[in-house]
C-alpha cells in the first residue's frame, strides 16, 4: 500500500529546485548552441565541416543522455515508452537491491568491527568526560532522568513486587540453610565478637545514665510485703552488680558468658544446617514473619524513605549523590584517558556488541529500506528523489554534449583521412 512520503524542509527544497533549475538551463542551452552551429555549419567543408560534425554530434549525445535521465523519472515526453520511468515502476525492486546493498556493503562483521575499533570510543568518551562541563551535565542530566524514574514508581508498584515477586521466592527457598551458613561463617570469622562487644558497650553505657529507670522497672516487681528501705537496697544492689557484670564480660574476651554465647550460637548454626526440628521451626518463623502485614508496610516505609532522600539529594546541586558522581566520573575519564589496556577492552566490546547487533538485527534494519519504499507513492518518490540528485545528473547531459562532440569531431577526422 502507497503512503506519503515524510515532509521535506520546504526552504532546503527550494533551494534544490532552484540548483536543479539552473543546471537544467545550463544543459539545455548547451543542446540549443549545438544545434545553432549545426544549422550554421550546415553543408560547409573544410575547418567548418568539422564543426559541424561535432556540433551534430554534440546534439546527439545531449538528446541521447536527456532521454537517459529523463527515463529515470518519468517518461519523456509524456510517452509511454518501454523502461522509462524507472523509479516510480520499479521502486520496490530498487528498494530491495538497495536493501541488499547495504546489508552486503555495509553491515558486515569485518567493516564494522573496524569502524567502531576506528573511532576509539573509549578514548573519546575519556576525552569528553575530563572535560568538567560535560561530567556536570553528565550528572545532571542522570540525576534528571533518575529523579523521573523514582517519580514514577509508586506505593503500590511496591506493594505489588513485595507481595507477587518477592514473598512467594521467599516462601520457596529454605532459609534454615542459609542463615545455618551464614553464622557459621560468621563465628569461624569472629564476626559475632565486634557486635557483642557494641551491645554490652550499649548495655552498659545505658544502664549507668539510667539508674532510676531500673529502679522503677525492678521495684513494680518486688514483694509488696517487703519494707521499702530492704526493696531499695535489694535494687541497687542488682543494678550494681549487673553494671560489674556486664563491664567484667566487656573487658575480658574469654569470658565463660562470652564462650557460652559461642557455643551457643554455634550449635545454633549446627542444628539450622542439620536438624529438622530446627529447620522447621525456622520456616515456621519465616512463614509467620512473611504473612505479617507489618511486612509489606515496612517495604513501603523503607522504600518511600530511600526515594525521598534520593530525591533530595538529586535535586541539590551540591548533594552527596552528586558530588559522589562527579569524582566517579572524573576518576572513569581519567582511567580511561590512562589505562590503555582498559581502552582496548572496552573497544572490543563496542565492536563486540555492535557486530552482535548487526548479526541479531541486521535484517530487520535494511528491511527498513523496502518496507518504507514500498509505502511511498511512486510520483512522489520519482519527484524527491530527482530533487536531490537531478542537479548532479544534469552533468550526465553537459558532459554528453561535451564529449559527442569530441567524438563527433574525431570520426569526421577519421572519415576524411580514410577515404
Amino acid at each position: 500500500m502507497s503512503g506519503p512520503l515524510i515532509p521535506s524542509d520546504p526552504s532546503a527544497d527550494a533551494v534544490r529546485r532552484s540548483a536543479l533549475r539552473r543546471m537544467r538551463t545550463v544543459a539545455v542551452s548547451l543542446l540549443l548552441f549545438a544545434a545553432a552551429v549545426y544549422l550554421l555549419t550546415l553543408g560547409e567543408d573544410g575547418f567548418w565541416g568539422y564543426v559541424n560534425a561535432g556540433a551534430e554530434a554534440s546534439m546527439v549525445g545531449a538528446i541521447a543522455d536527456w532521454f537517459a535521465v529523463t527515463a529515470l523519472f518519468k517518461h519523456p515526453l509524456g510517452l509511454p515508452i518501454p523502461h522509462t520511468a524507472l523509479v516510480p515502476k520499479r521502486k520496490d525492486e530498487l528498494g530491495k537491491g538497495l536493501e541488499q546493498f547495504v546489508g552486503e556493503n555495509f553491515l558486515h562483521e569485518d567493516i564494522i568491527r573496524e569502524r567502531v575499533l576506528g573511532v576509539q570510543v573509549a578514548q573519546r568518551v575519556g576525552d569528553w568526560l575530563a572535560v568538567p562541563a560535560n561530567a556536570e551535565r553528565v550528572v545532571t542530566e542522570g540525576s534528571e532522568i533518575a529523579a523521573l524514574a523514582l517519580g514514577k514508581v509508586r506505593d503500590d508498584h511496591i506493594e505489588a513486587l513485595v507481595t507477587e515477586a518477592l514473598v512467594p521466592r521467599f516462601r520457596e527457598e529454605a532459609i534454615a540453610p542459609l542463615l545455618g551458613g551464614l553464622l557459621a561463617e560468621a563465628i569461624r570469622d569472629d564476626l559475632h565478637h565486634g557486635l557483642v562487644d557494641l551491645m554490652l558497650e550499649e548495655m552498659h553505657g545505658w544502664l549507668l545514665a539510667n539508674p532510676d529507670t531500673v529502679h522503677d522497672v525492678l521495684g513494680e516487681r518486688a514483694p509488696w510485703w517487703a519494707p521499702d528501705s530492704v526493696n531499695t537496697y535489694v535494687i541497687n544492689r542488682l543494678h550494681l552488680e549487673m553494671v560489674r557484670w556486664l563491664a567484667e564480660i566487656r573487658e575480658r574476651p574469654e569470658h565463660r558468658a562470652r564462650r557460652a554465647l559461642d557455643s551457643m550460637l554455634g550449635q545454633l548454626a549446627e542444628d539450622l544446617l542439620a536438624n529438622p526440628d530446627t529447620q522447621a521451626r525456622a520456616e515456621r518463623l519465616k512463614d509467620r514473619v512473611l504473612d505479617h502485614p507489618a511486612v509489606i508496610a515496612t517495604a513501603i516505609s523503607l522504600w518511600q524513605a530511600l526515594r525521598k532522600a534520593l530525591l533530595s539529594s538529586l535535586g541539590d546541586p551540591h548533594g552527596a549523590v552528586r558530588r559522589r558522581l562527579l569524582v566517579e566520573i572524573d576518576g572513569a575519564a581519567a582511567r580511561l584517558r590512562s589505562d590503555a589496556a582498559l581502552r582496548a577492552r572496552i573497544d572490543t566490546m563496542a565492536a563486540d556488541a555492535a557486530v552482535f547487533a548487526v548479526d541479531r538485527y541486521g535484517a530487520e534494519l535494511t528491511a527498513v529500506i523496502t518496507h518504507t519504499i514500498e509505502r511511498w507513492d511512486g510520483k512522489e518518490a520519482a519527484r524527491r528523489i530527482e530533487l536531490h540528485v537531478g542537479r548532479d545528473l544534469q552533468f550526465i547531459r553537459i558532459n554528453g554534449t561535451i564529449v559527442g562532440g569530441l567524438v563527433g569531431v574525431l570520426i569526421h577526422s577519421v572519415s576524411v583521412v580514410v577515404p
